[in-house]
């Protein structure tokens, strides 16, 4: 039977594409079977609402962020990790799945692993799969984010053994403890890059009397943000309006500001990683105090953030190698070899899952 199911998906395989998708609220990443990472695009849609008809999807729609007609709206379709309009979501993922595929289309439709936040409600993880199955896929699977993550970074996740994994991504933070093939334990809080980027706008509006956009804001984060104070200080030129005048206005801020800004957001942050902790098995909190908690996602890379969890946490804090790509990396495993990770995915209740 083995024999016979290996040789049926090696014909699949000639016919049809396997594509893994990491479905964030910021960034979606595409990965092709045979080819790697092809797509790394912002999960934003430009539509026109005169006539319905999508304007911009990814890269070219983020650029018109703030500068667009009245009658041409960029949206986000996957708010906090779930989506939030299916009819968007769907011409976004037909889109990349079309783009993953331009010059390598097969005869069926691609099989396809979704990476979504730890907790969704079955109603979210059905509205992911028909929004891939609208966009052409011929099989959906869904697998959770931090085990997508943990696979992805190669931990022992089949070993009756615990590793700890905390993705911060845009929408959401995902914080899982795995062993033996499953999640012992998960919780998925709405502190992330996203978080972050209001706490700024809000921050420089308070302080400085200056109103910028949450773009200019992702992009002075990305620039200068940091947990700990370095030896020199950090600072970038950002730009705005001026709320006294009205008037455009610039001015210099430091990552002391930015600190200062996302602070409390990143204390909320440690105290739902602590929660998770405390309600996890004492032998798997023994295990993580070994082996280290692994940080993934965008906000894996601020400046200090290691450092200022192990301090918080009493526990090692180790930034994963390519924090960004984690999930779709774990994603391409699973693709390899579906059965081994068949427990790991997400079971739908209209779902047949083979058992052989």
């Amino acid at each position: 039977m083995e024999a016979i199911r290996r040789y049926k998906d090696r014909i699949l395989g000639f016919l049809s594409n396997d594509i893994g998708i990491d479905l964030g609220t910021a960034n979606t990443l595409v990965y092709v079977k045979g080819r790697g990472i092809v797509i790394n695009e912002p999960s934003i849609v430009a539509m026109n609402q005169k006539t319905g008809a999508v304007v911009a999807v990814g890269a070219q729609a983020k650029e018109m962020l703030g500068r667009t007609p009245a009658h041409i709206v960029a949206v986000q379709p996957v708010v906090d990790g779930v989506i939030s309009d299916f009819e968007v979501t769907s011409e976004m993922l037909t889109y990349l799945i079309g783009k993953a595929q331009a010059g390598h289309a097969k005869l069926l439709g691609p099989r396809v692993v979704i990476g979504v936040p730890s907790g969704v409600t079955s109603v979210e993880v059905r509205a992911v799969r028909d929004a891939a199955r609208a966009a052409g896929a011929r099989e959906v699977h869904i697998i959770e984010e931090p085990m997508a993550a943990a696979i992805g970074i190669e931990l022992p996740v089949h070993e009756p053994l615990g590793s700890m994994v905390v993705d911060i991504g845009g929408g959401t933070t995902d914080i899982g403890v795995i062993s033996l093939g499953g999640l012992v334990n998960a919780r998925n809080v709405r502190i992330a890059g996203d978080r972050f980027n209001t706490d700024i706008v809000s921050h420089v509006r308070n302080e400085f009397k200056m109103l910028i956009g949450e773009k200019s804001a992702e992009e002075t984060k990305i620039a200068i943000a940091s947990i700990a104070i370095g030896r020199l200080p950090l600072e970038t030129l950002v730009r705005g309006r001026d709320l006294v005048t009205g008037l455009p206005h610039e001015m210099r801020i430091t990552d002391q500001d930015i600190r200062n800004a996302i602070g409390h957001s990143i204390e909320e942050l440690v105290e739902a990683v602590k929660d998770v902790l405390e309600t996890t098995p004492p032998e798997i909190i023994s295990d993580v105090m070994q082996r280290g908690i692994y940080l993934a996602g965008g906000g894996a890379l601020i400046r200090g953030i290691p450092e200022f969890l192990t301090s918080a946490l009493g526990v090692p804090v180790i930034v994963a190698p390519d924090p960004l790509t984690a999930v779709v990396r774990g994603t391409s495993i699973v693709l390899n070899d579906l059965d081994a990770y068949r427990d790991a995915l997400l079971k739908s209740d209209d779902e047949l899952v083979p058992t052989e």
